[in-house]
């Protein structure tokens, strides 16, 4: 059985089915195609989808394209595959903004026979001003604000049939000029824009604003419950108004929750479009950036993601998500069930002089430790394979219980090697280490009874997969990038080091038909995942030690 969720919207609709107000609760998702859904949007998914499957109630997709000036068919294409990813399936069906644009023209005459608004002339930059919007000063009603109703239909008649340049003329709701709430004090409705629009084409010229459209488009679709992030609440009023004064009551209703803040992240379109269109990261799905593309890229999972945003929480307040709890997510997921596999990441090579150079053995080793119906596999062995370059030390720190010179390490499932010299190039780096194998001991233990306490991870060099591996790190090096010194821009707190690329990993064989998609423990090192756009590159999903795991613990 699924986990009940409670919060203090699902305690709003669970009042409003107790009172009988609303029968069917019926929800929506409405992005902008003007950019890649992120992990942000993923909680507003996750709130609209999951309520409306807990009260066996429907659940649409809206693209809101009412800005066809920002709007692509490739964004549209990428949010219906990013919400099916997901899991999140449409039960209430697929709609668009811009399918509702003649029912939202005919509303606005309404609204202008009934005196409720007018065209007005002003510009976008004197409207500002005579609705005091710079420095909280007292609003002014515009000097068109008392035209006729007759005067203001013809007007908006001849914007659309196109008789005005773009910017000229605007439609505006005639509320309260006195309002403390901005978005109350005569808010445009309509703008003149000359676009050509995805779906509509160029039928059209005006544009409802999504305030007007917003709450009209919810009501014509049946919603009950509108549930929004925070930013929109000071905008409620006017979804309330728009839905009195058109009479499309008393369903829906707006709600508001907390956007997700994540450290060291940012979630604004129009920055991440920059970095896309700028050439700062490798598309949209540039595992550092948070869209849902990209974290699919990197290796993490539908259910990591909303397991992430369930332990994030439902609040009316925003905060500030640390980003090792996604990790976490994602690590607690696969730890149980992820296939171990072997891979060298930073390769040096060791040669076993006491072993026969055209012999090849096969040692099993467990595909999970953690899963014993896993099984194992055969990985083979020779006299030369690679081991990481980290795992010897010339000169060794205190308690240092990997490979040095006269030490003794086992080769993970395999013999115990001993180290007998080792060959340096010109620059002072290791080239070849040389050592002997207990070679009657096998994979078992000493027969000596001598403890052999390190072990370290090898591959055969006869058989070894060459691959890219690229660790991703923090795209941003600042922790809260929501509150920027004076001055500063995200520019400036971009990490310079947020990917390491590391060209020549050597990976075990059974790796070698690997495939986007799947996912692997690389023993000692981490989680990874092939790159679904350049064959032989594998990145990180994330590493193998939980830092957060003690954080959640305390709590």
């Amino acid at each position: 059985m699924e986990e009940k969720i409670s919060n203090f919207l699902t305690e709003i609709i669970d009042k409003d089915l107790e009172e009988g107000r609303v029968k069917e609760i019926h929800t929506r998702f409405p992005p902008e195609p003007n950019g890649y859904l992120h992990i942000g949007s993923a909680k507003a998914i996750w709130i609209n989808w999951s309520i409306a499957k807990q009260y066996g109630g429907k659940f649409n997709l809206r693209y809101d394209d009412t800005n066809p000036s920002h709007e692509d068919v490739e964004y549209v294409d990428s949010i219906l595959e990013d919400l099916r990813w997901l899991g999140a399936e449409p039960t209430g069906g697929i709609y668009y903004g811009s399918d509702y644009f003649d029912q939202c023209y005919e509303y606005a005459e309404q609204l202008i026979r009934e005196g409720k608004a007018y065209v007005d002339d002003l510009t976008r930059e004197q409207m500002q001003e005579y609705r005091g919007q710079d420095a909280g000063k007292p609003s002014r009603p515009s000097p068109w604000r008392d035209r006729t109703p007759e005067e203001n239909l013809d007007l908006f008649r001849r914007m659309r049939a196109g008789e005005f340049a773009d910017g000229t003329k605007t439609l505006r709701a005639k509320i309260d000029l006195a309002s403390p709430n901005m978005n109350m004090r005569d808010p445009a409705i309509y703008r003149i824009m000359r676009a050509h629009h995805h779906r509509q084409g160029d039928k059209w010229c005006i544009y409802p604003l999504y305030d007007f459209a917003h709450p009209i488009q919810d009501a014509i679709e049946g919603i009950t419950h509108s549930m929004c992030s925070l930013e929109f609440e000071n905008h409620r009023p006017l979804y309330e108004w728009v839905i009195d004064n058109l009479h499309l009551g008393p369903f829906p209703i707006q709600r508001e929750f907390a956007r997700l803040n994540i450290t060291h992240t940012v979630m604004s379109k129009r920055y991440l479009r920059k970095l896309v269109e700028t050439g700062v990261v490798d598309g949209w799905d540039d595992p550092r950036l948070p869209t849902l593309c990209a974290l699919r890229r990197r290796g993490y999972t539908p259910e990591s993601i909303f397991e992430f945003v369930k332990k994030a929480g439902v609040a009316k307040a925003n905060s500030l998500v640390d980003n090792r709890l996604l990790e976490h997510c994602i690590r607690s997921e696969l730890d149980p069930v992820a296939p171990r596999r072997v891979a060298v990441l930073d390769p040096v090579k060791l040669v076993i002089t006491n072993y026969p150079e055209d012999k090849t053995e096969e040692f099993q080793l467990p595909n999970n430790p953690k899963d014993e119906n896993a099984g194992t596999r055969a990985v083979p062995f020779t006299r030369e394979v690679w081991i990481e370059r980290s795992d010897f030390a010339e000169v060794p720190p205190p308690k240092y219980q990997r490979l040095k010179p006269d030490g003794e390490v086992r080769l993970m499932g395999a013999y115990i090697v001993k180290c007998t010299g080792f060959e340096k190039d010109e620059a002072g780096n290791v080239t070849k280490i040389l050592c002997t194998a207990d070679l009657e001991t096998g994979n078992g233990m000493p027969a000596d009874g001598r403890k052999v306490r390190g072990t370290i991870h090898w591959v055969s060099t006869a058989h070894a997969v060459d691959a890219e591996v690229r660790l991703y790190g923090d795209l941003f090096g600042e922790e809260n990038m929501g509150e920027l010194p004076e001055g500063k821009t995200y520019d400036d707190y971009l990490n310079p080091e947020s990917v390491q690329v590391l060209p020549n990993a050597k990976l075990e064989p059974a790796l070698k038909d690997a495939r986007p998609g799947e996912r692997f423990q690389f023993v000692r090192m981490g989680y990874f995942t092939p790159d679904s756009k350049h064959p032989g590159v594998y990145n990180r999903i994330v590493t193998l030690k939980d830092s957060f795991s003690k954080t959640l613990a305390q709590k």
